[in-house]
């Protein structure tokens, strides 16, 4: 189609559907890819509000010559969620429960779903969809249908098609239908009901190809590929149509609701973590394993194991319940309904393991035991580990990574053994390794080989790899797409697995129902060469041209000093779209727009510096966009198994904007704040006024983007000034007090606290004055904000100079502002790699995590009172990010009486300036409103309500009227109440000098 062909197709759908309509290069690009290595851009993409809606744009492509994808999380690893035609994304409106039978356990949903959400729901039931695939967070209900998705319990509830009652679709011409059981004979053959036809003939052809269904169809529960043949033939009466549609990949018909089967919640369960000392026999093991009835038995290999001990969200659980050096570990899972039964269940496998010849005293081919884990935390733990296998083998940062392309093969379990050993040799003759995990007792390995796929060479060993895999796959009767599907990667081997009849068949299907060829056209039949280049995300003439990045990116290979790496360690797989839990990604949960989430940016990322969206687009004003609702919580540095930190790529964003088109009045209000800070405390009262005045309010809005609808922080003249640079008795224990700008010129009344702690637990606090005499000391996270990176390493370097005596003997730094503290363990080492940064660096410590430390050691001693009976507590993004927030709630826990309850928060979304922005205050609302402020509105009034970060006290304050304070007050209020005559503070007094 001509570009006044595509400029006429969406100026039609922008007229007829009121939806989102994205026909611009970035957002085409967001959608160009999914979790699979392939790139495909789009003519458009549209975000439909309703089904009604879904259903006109598919009519209006379809007489535009268009063809149509439909797309749920975006997930897939496979290719069947990219295409050139129009992509229509149910994940955003279409995600309704339309209908629920408690009695019947059966739901119908909309196709957009998200599991998890859905599961939330069912769960007040007591009920849930067993399908539990690891991207159970953002995969949707007609996502996991098209793929025929099976999840880590299929053992015992079977895959998507098992527990798919009915669907209804659309057919490429707008027809709609209810796909659900048939009779063999559906009506009359002299039925005019083009329904009922389009039934006769599938049915037609199951009896027809009944015997060479039986024939060439492997014998294996996860066999996915091709068009469910199976479910028409004769034996299977009365006929489920849908069988049909699941596992069609959105080729054959367009799913509009879902009905589904559910189960009883699992109650209880018990792990066993079996531990070998040679992969191969984990693998022999797996066969005999099963025999206990587990609900499910998964691999995690040496490798995985060793990379999630990298990984900082990973290393607590692996360090609790990894015994030694296994080569493998084989994860039993029981769920009886009583807990009896499971822990008898967890005694026969520690039995059969060893009555297998396994022992933690053998050599290494026969060592191994089982380490039992009944606790529901590390459960969770190990499962979150589990269910992150994909990624946490992507975090690899090389420019080899694990490729999905013979991903999901299943064989009989007697044959995992001998199947992976020779599959590992076939890696070998490629000159590469491969990485095993997952479906150890389905003998469905999620099987990856390291390659470099910008490599001609490394393309043409994965074709090499896949055709020998497959041929061992055939030769074994298992099949060659035992879970992901099919998509581009797997279509075109369909005719050496199945042979030419049963391909011809399944052109018949797709012709059948689709002629043509509408629907995600190249999918299961008539597909393009899996290695075809052209279609890759890292295409034959992908380049990233050197350029100058503000911060360090070392650690990653590639163009522009690392940052190319940095960028492409996104795998697309999707985890930053997860809507609760944790803090990652608190834009996307508010906007549900792709360009919204993590993935989102990072996409557009990589294609602005390989050139893909035009020239300076790095700069460009649709790239700010991009990153306009990123809060920079730096959640995704926590979060995201593969280590995107999106909030430091946002830092070269901004820098590449201000070097190109500078600095707007609200940068420079905000990034400068340190600088002006001292004056406006002295002009308290004029620089209040502005909060006083509604005209004063819309006239900074006006000139300078600052929301009207919000008061700044009120300026105050008795700012953080103490009098000496030292306090505590002379014999303490060091410790440096980091003054903030934010507590310092806004909230002194936090680092008096702070400092009355220090001083009556004993410590001697240091408050050194800066090196070079001159203003007081930032951390420069300000300009970081607006991208003045020159201004935050001078603010760094001052910072450093002073502190670095102290941290050369060892003396820990200690901050109240997590977002500055914080600075110091994050930025600070991506703008100066010298030893003395880092050693200031290493001593940095939030003020909870001093004081948990302390105590532990037993150095701490503070005579504490109670002052109220309920805490409910607020964590920052970046406490969260940097594994600092549970020690907010044991140091809260240190005060007697008081019951410490962690709100389950993403970001509060006021985030530094981002909530007084007039053009993100209602974001930063919407944040806010999803579980923060609802919470604190429904605490009992007598609770204290605690949160360390500035702006989180500030949204709490603007959004409920509720006063939310420091943990360091809250421990200074214990302090006064263990006295009947409080300790003064040191400031208001002369200093306490030893």
């Amino acid at each position: 189609m001509t570009d006044s062909g595509s400029s006429k197709l969406e100026q039609r759908l922008k007229r007829e559907i009121t939806g989102d309509v994205l026909f611009d290069p970035f957002n085409r690009g967001r959608y160009a890819t999914d979790a699979s290595f392939y790139q495909i851009m789009p003519a458009g993409v549209v975000v439909p509000r309703s089904i009604d809606e879904a259903l006109r744009a598919l009519a209006i492509a379809r007489e535009a010559g268009r063809t149509v994808t439909p797309r749920g999380g975006g997930t897939s690893q496979c290719g069947q969620t990219v295409n050139d035609g129009i992509v229509i994304d149910f994940s955003k409106h279409l995600n309704r429960i339309i209908s629920f039978d408690a009695e019947s356990r059966t739901c119908v949903v909309e196709p957009g779903i998200v599991l998890d959400d859905l599961n939330r729901q069912l769960r007040k039931h007591g009920l849930w969809f067993p399908v539990d695939v690891s991207t159970a967070s953002r995969a949707t209900i007609g996502g996991m249908a098209g793929n025929n998705s099976c999840g880590g319990r299929s053992l015992r509830y079977g895959t998507m098609r098992d527990n798919t009652l009915s669907m209804e679709a659309a057919l490429a011409s707008g027809t709609t239908l209810h796909f659900g059981e048939v009779a063999r004979d559906p009506a009359p053959s002299n039925s005019s009901d083009s329904r009922l036809d389009l039934f006769r003939d599938m049915l037609a052809l199951g009896a027809r190809e009944a015997a060479e269904i039986a024939d060439k169809f492997p014998k294996v529960q996860r066999r996915v590929g091709g068009y469910n043949l199976d479910a028409l033939v004769p034996r299977n009466a009365p006929n489920n149509m849908a069988h049909l549609l699941v596992g069609s990949e959105g080729t054959l018909a367009f799913t509009t609701q879902v009905e589904l089967k559910l189960w009883p919640v699992i109650r209880n369960k018990v792990l066993g973590v079996c531990h070998f000392g040679s992969f191969y026999e984990a693998m022999d093991a797996a066969q005999h394993l099963v025999k206990l009835r587990p609900i499910a038995v998964e691999l995690v290999d040496r490798t995985m194991i060793a990379l999630g001990r990298d990984i900082a969200m990973f290393r607590p659980v692996i360090d609790a319940t990894v015994r030694g050096d296994p080569d493998a570990l084989l994860i039993v899972e029981f769920a009886e309904e009583d807990q009896a039964d499971n822990l008898q269940k967890l005694k026969q496998l520690s039995e059969l393991i060893g009555d297998l010849g396994f022992s933690w005293s053998n050599p290494q081919r026969k060592w191994g035991g089982v380490v039992d884990v009944v606790e529901p935390a590390t459960q969770t733990a190990i499962s979150d580990f589990r269910t992150s296998g994909l990624n946490v083998m992507m975090s690899m940062k090389q420019q080899g990574k694990p490729v999905s392309f013979v991903e999901d093969c299943a064989v009989p379990l007697p044959h995992l053994a001998d199947y992976t050993a020779r599959l590992n040799a076939i890696f070998a003759r490629h000159g590469t390794r491969g990485t095993m995990y997952a479906h150890a007792s389905e003998g469905c390995l999620h099987v990856r080989p390291v390659l470099n796929l910008k490599l001609d060479k490394d393309v043409k060993a994965m074709r090499a790899i896949a055709e020998e895999t497959f041929v061992m796959v055939r030769e074994y009767k298992g099949s060659h797409s035992g879970e992901h599907g099919d998509g581009i990667v797997r279509s075109e081997f369909h005719e050496t697995m199945f042979g030419s009849r049963i391909i011809a068949d399944f052109r018949e299907v797709k012709a059948r129902f689709d002629p043509d060829k509408v629907l995600n056209p190249g999918k299961i039949v008539d597909a393009p060469r899996m290695d075809d280049r052209s279609l890759f995300r890292y295409p034959p003439d992908y380049r990233v041209t050197e350029f100058k990045t503000a911060l360090d990116w070392s650690a990653y290979p590639g163009a522009a000093g690392g940052f190319q790496g940095a960028v492409e360690m996104c795998n697309n797989n999707g985890a930053c779209r997860k809507l609760e839990g944790g803090v990652m990604c608190p834009s996307y949960r508010a906007t549900r727009n792709e360009k919204d989430v993590t993935r989102g940016r990072a996409n557009t990322l990589r294609l602005a510096i390989s050139g893909q969206l035009g020239p300076d687009a790095l700069a460009s004003d649709a790239m700010m966009d991009t990153m306009k609702l990123c809060v920079s919580c730096k959640a995704c540095r926590h979060e995201c198994p593969t280590g995107v930190d999106m909030a430091k790529m946002k830092i070269e964003v901004l820098a590449a904007r201000r070097a190109k088109h500078g600095l707007s009045l609200r940068d420079r209000l905000v990034g400068f704040l340190p600088r002006y800070a001292p004056l406006l405390a002295r002009l308290a009262p004029l620089a209040n006024w502005r909060n006083n005045s509604p005209l004063l309010r819309k006239m900074l809005e006006r000139v300078a983007g600052i929301s009207a609808q919000r008061a700044l922080p009120e300026w105050r003249r008795d700012i953080f000034e103490p009098a000496s640079e030292v306090f505590g008795p002379a014999d303490g224990r060091e410790v440096v007090l980091f003054a903030d700008t934010f507590n310092r010129a806004y909230e002194r009344e936090n680092l008096d606290a702070a400092l009355r702690v220090l001083v009556a637990g004993g410590y001697r606090v240091h408050l050194p004055r800066p090196a070079d005499a001159g203003r007081p000391l930032c951390c420069g996270r300000t300009f970081l904000s607006a991208g003045l990176v020159d201004h935050a390493r001078t603010e760094l370097d001052r910072l450093v100079a002073t502190y670095a005596p102290f941290a050369a003997r060892g003396v820990p730094i200690v901050g109240l502002e997590p977002s500055c503290l914080l600075t110091l363990r994050d930025e600070l080492l991506s703008l100066r790699s010298d030893e003395t940064a880092k050693s200031v660096s290493a001593q940095a410590l939030m003020f909870e995590e001093f004081l948990v430390r302390e105590a532990g050691a037993g150095h701490l001693r503070l005579s504490l009172g109670p002052i109220a009976g309920q805490a409910l507590v607020h964590g920052h993004c970046h406490q969260k990010s940097f594994g600092a927030f549970k020690s907010v709630e044991q140091a809260l826990r240190l005060i007697p009486e008081l019951q410490v309850e962690t709100i389950e928060s993403s970001c509060c979304g006021m985030a530094g300036a981002f909530g007084y922005g007039a053009d993100t205050y209602r974001t930063s609302m919407e944040m806010a409103e999803l579980s923060l402020l609802p919470a604190v509105r429904g605490a009992d009034a007598s609770a204290l309500v605690i949160a360390d970060g500035t702006s989180c006290r500030h949204q709490i304050k603007d959004g409920t009227n509720r006063a939310a304070i420091h943990v360091a007050r809250a421990l200074a209020m214990s302090l006064d109440s263990a006295r009947s005559n409080p300790y003064p503070s040191p400031i208001k007094k002369e200093p306490v000098h030893g």
